[in-house]
């Protein structure tokens, strides 16, 4: 372990579970400071108690909805107050919802926005003077939907492809102020928020979850799911001086199920 990040904090949203917790884990393995924000109080303490158990440094978490400015403001405050520096920005919160077209009401898609996206911009513009200070890195943690859309998945599509289109067009002020921004685009991954999406995909096929779960594998050739700690070791990467000149762009983590060239 090279310890890379030791004196660095990074800031992981939806950091309490999941591929986010992976993330804040393997940075923490480095030496980071990591700052974990989510909803759930709960869950936040259960994932730093975790990270320090595996001999991380204790995380400071922060508990708020995420979905709202107050909420940002809440983990701006908190990581600015104690230490005054941010060097990465993970933006990794989202609970985008699955389902029949016809019957997500529109408060499906106000949600999925309102925390995965506008969540990710409110953090991106509180924080960025921090990371321009600290000629940091800031990686969104998005979705194969954004590129492969599908009908039952048309909340999270959406969002996705707005999320990665902000992420590339944000590159050129990145550029500017020496920050680099990049793209995470994790495939099916195993964690509870993939088997929820299982439900709703099940619920909007008529199917089982189990069927859904085993077409998942079959119709993308892939040979096993994805792993939280797939993504996470890609955002370490990407967040050291070793990538400095990978900028801008967006990088699948999904075992080939990406059909297209792009």
């Amino acid at each position: 372990m090279t310890k890379e990040f030791t004196g660095k904090v990074v800031v992981v949203t939806g950091g309490s579970r999941g591929i986010g917790r992976a993330i804040a884990a393997a940075f923490a393995r480095e030496g980071a400071q990591t700052v974990l924000a989510a909803a759930s109080a709960a869950n936040l303490a259960e994932a730093a108690k975790a990270i320090t158990a595996a001999g991380g440094l204790a995380p400071m978490t922060v508990a708020g909805d995420l979905r709202t400015l107050e909420g940002c403001q809440q983990v701006f405050d908190q990581v600015n107050a104690r230490f005054k520096r941010c060097d990465a920005l993970v933006n990794n919160a989202g609970a985008t919802k699955g389902g029949k077209f016809s019957d997500q009401p529109d408060a499906d898609w106000t949600d999925g926005f309102a925390l995965k996206f506008f969540g990710a911009v409110r953090l991106t513009r509180l924080f960025w003077p921090l990371l321009k200070e600290a000629h940091g890195n800031i990686i969104n943690v998005i979705g194969g939907a954004s590129r492969t859309p599908g009908p039952e998945f048309l909340v999270g599509g959406a969002v996705n492809a707005a999320f990665a289109n902000f992420s590339k067009g944000l590159a050129k002020m990145g550029n500017e102020d020496d920050i680099n921004i990049n793209v995470i685009h994790p495939g099916s991954t195993q964690t509870d928020r993939i088997e929820t999406l299982f439900v709703q995909y099940a619920k909007a096929q008529n199917k089982t979850v189990e069927q859904v779960r085993a077409e998942a594998l079959s119709k993308s050739g892939l040979r096993r799911m994805g792993q939280p700690e797939d993504s996470a070791e890609l955002a370490v990467f990407l967040a050291s001086d070793r990538a400095r000149h990978i900028h801008g762009t967006a990088i699948a983590v999904d075992g080939g199920a990406t059909p297209g060239y792009y």
